[in-house]
C-alpha cells in the first residue's frame, strides 16, 4: 500500500545519528543520501522493500510534527521493542505513553514502545502477538 513515509527535519545531521543507532536495531543500514532539486538535503533507509525517508523540509519552513501521526516499525521479538525504544531514549527520544510492554486490547496482543523523535515526530516499535 505504501511506498515511502517521509518526515521533516531542522537537524539533518542529528536526525542521521539519531535513526543510524535507533534503525540499526532493527537491521536497517544507513542511509541512501541525497540532495533533491531544490538543495534540500535527504536520508533514504531502504529495508524489506520499504522506504522511511527523513528530509529538510522543501518549502524552507520549520519542521513539524504531525498531531495524530505515528510512524509504526515492525519488531522481530518483545526484546526487540524494549532494545529499540532504550536505544531511542539514549539517544535524545522521550519516552511516551506506557512503558514498553504488552498490550491486550480489541486490535489483539502486541507489545509496544512509543517515543518522540528528535523532531517531536511520534514512533512507535510493535511486535504482534500470534
Amino acid at each position: 500500500m505504501f511506498s515511502h513515509v517521509m518526515i521533516g527535519t531542522d537537524d539533518i545531521e542529528g536526525s542521521e545519528r539519531f535513526y543510524n543507532a535507533v534503525l540499526a536495531v532493527l537491521g536497517i543500514n544507513e542511509p541512501v543520501h541525497n540532495v533533491n532539486d531544490t538543495g534540500q538535503k535527504r536520508l533514504f533507509y531502504v529495508h524489506n522493500g520499504s522506504v522511511f525517508c527523513v528530509t529538510e523540509p522543501i518549502n524552507g519552513e520549520p519542521a513539524c510534527a504531525a498531531n495524530g501521526s505515528t510512524i509504526g516499525f515492525a519488531c522481530d521479538s518483545p526484546e526487540q521493542v524494549k532494545e529499540f525504544h532504550s536505544v531511542a531514549i539514549s539517544n535524545g527520544a522521550t519516552s511516551i505513553e506506557a512503558p514498553p510492554g504488552l498490550r491486550d486490547n480489541s486490535t489483539g496482543k502486541k507489545h509496544l514502545c512509543y517515543f518522540l523523535d528528535l523532531d517531536g515526530h511520534k514512533i512507535c516499535g510493535m511486535y504482534r502477538c500470534d
